[in-house]
């Protein structure tokens, strides 16, 4: 068993490898959107993950076809005798760049500056890829003293719940004793953290039409009623003068009962420009993780490059509805294209198109692998753990925990606020993957002597059998 700084040193020297490999990562523009990005790039993607994980002892990882046509990279390394299961997941699809004109670095080349390493994916998963390997690594590869499953998945970014459905149908070689789910990360650089709530998410397409075609404003302006005007009316609809959510059905005036974010601090991490209110009646907190929140991502409609003299006929929004722990997602999703159809004037038509609601989680937090992943913080930052919420939502949690509901599951990573994920000049700061893959190479080195009470640990390698 290695002491804390034989594997501290040990990361140390695995950090130019882990560098090589997230360059070769990031340089994949693996957005698994096949109508904007040839779909080749997350196939290459996936293929270049599974032989990294191969290389590392999980000699069986292959990708498997999920619902969505995605592919989720599974590998697995059997546990010793009577040692524990742990799952680590991951994912390797990313979000588009946006304009590359807001990019101070090309986004899909890995640049450092100012002691950080940027790129579309360079902390929002593709970070956390090299992470599990830069742990493994430093272990030994192959011979880990618990078992080892590695999920990649290929689609988490368009929510689309190809794994989610996937993970349903195939349980068996899934079954694990601790989940390490890396797609989260730090307070703040330096801050040891384990999320332990995620809302839910669901997004809904609304569309407005109010004409045949669009007509000359001149000659109908007026009384022709103007689609994109009604569509503004609906989505003003959302928000109250103060920027509480207002969708009629869905609770906003829950409260956070854990620690607080000073409002401060979330106008730095936001990049809020001076003089422009925080939003909401609640603290930072409660808006964040224990009230529904609406976000317009995007509206079509008639842009001003090329616009003509015309009354609008069409205009759509996608409108994105975040779901704290508590509210049934469904409910929430039906609550929202309810309140679009609603509050629509003039007799103007709507419809809408709804994708699969991912529900919130909470997690439990007073098992041995917390007892462990706290230890494992303590010594490699040298200050105690911090739980937090977090408003982001990754689904496949909740798909999880009722899939595996005596397993423990923990998220964390390598995504702090400074890393800016999903917007331009994403970045990942590297002590955080050397502190991280630190404290994973401690977790699964110490769990192996903490065997879970509840479940045959380590009995799910010998049983294990491929996805079908």
């Amino acid at each position: 068993m290695m002491t804390v700084d034989e594997l501290r040193s040990t990361i140390h020297a695995l950090m130019p490898p882990a560098r090589r490999d997230l360059e070769a990562l990031v340089s994949l523009e693996s957005v698994a959107d096949p109508s904007k990005f040839p779909a080749e790039n997350c196939a290459r993607a996936a293929h270049l993950v599974a032989d990294l994980f191969r290389a590392e002892g999980l000699a069986d990882t292959d990708l498997y076809a999920t619902p969505d046509g995605s592919n989720v990279v599974i590998g697995h390394a059997e546990a010793p005798h009577d040692a524990p299961t742990v799952l680590l997941y991951c994912h390797y699809d990313v979000q588009p760049p946006l304009s590359t004109d807001s990019w101070r670095t090309p986004p899909f080349e890995l640049t450092e500056s100012g002691g950080r390493w940027y790129g579309r994916g360079a902390a929002d998963c593709k970070g956390n890829i090299v992470t599990h390997l830069t742990a493994l690594r430093a272990l030994g590869s192959g011979n880990y003293p618990v078992g080892v499953i590695l999920v990649a998945e290929g689609s988490e970014e368009q929510g689309t719940g190809g794994l989610e459905a996937f993970v349903a149908a195939n349980p068996g070689p899934l079954r694990s004793d601790a989940i390490l789910v890396c797609d989260a990360g730090n307070i703040a650089v330096g801050v040891p953290t384990v999320t332990t709530t995620l809302r839910g998410v669901t997004d809904v397409r609304v569309n407005v039409e109010s004409l045949a075609d669009p007509v000359h404003s001149g000659v109908f302006g007026g009384p022709a009623p103007d689609a994109l005007v009604a569509l503004i009316h609906i989505l003003s609809t959302l928000h109250d003068e103060r920027g509480n959510t207002t969708v009629r059905g869905l609770e906003s005036s829950q409260r956070w009962s854990g620690a607080a974010y000073p409002a401060s601090q979330f106008r730095v991490d936001a990049k809020v420009l001076e003089g422009v209110e925080l939003l909401g009646d609640g603290n930072v907190a409660d808006m964040l993780w224990a009230r529904p929140a609406v976000t317009v991502l995007g509206i079509d409609c008639p842009s001003i490059a090329g616009a003509s003299a015309t009354v609008p006929a069409k205009a759509s929004a996608l409108v994105s509805l975040r779901i704290p722990t508590g509210t049934d997602a469904t409910q929430a999703q039906n609550s929202l294209v309810t309140h679009l159809s609603r509050v629509a004037p003039w007799g103007v038509h709507v419809s809408t198109e709804r994708d699969v609601p991912g529900a919130s989680f909470s997690a439990s937090v007073d098992g041995p692998a917390y007892e462990v992943l706290a230890e494992a913080m303590r010594d490699a930052y040298g200050r105690d753990m911090v739980t937090t919420g977090d408003g982001g939502s990754i689904p496949l949690c909740d798909v999880l925990q009722r899939a595996f509901p005596e397993a423990e599951i923990a998220i964390i990573g390598v995504e702090e606020p400074l890393a800016m994920i999903h917007g331009p000049n994403e970045s990942v700061d590297p002590t955080e993957i050397a502190n991280m893959a630190l404290v994973e190479a401690l977790f699964l080195q110490r769990y192996s002597f903490k065997r879970p009470p509840f479940s045959g640990a380590g009995k799910s390698g010998s049983t294990r059998r491929s996805p079908d």
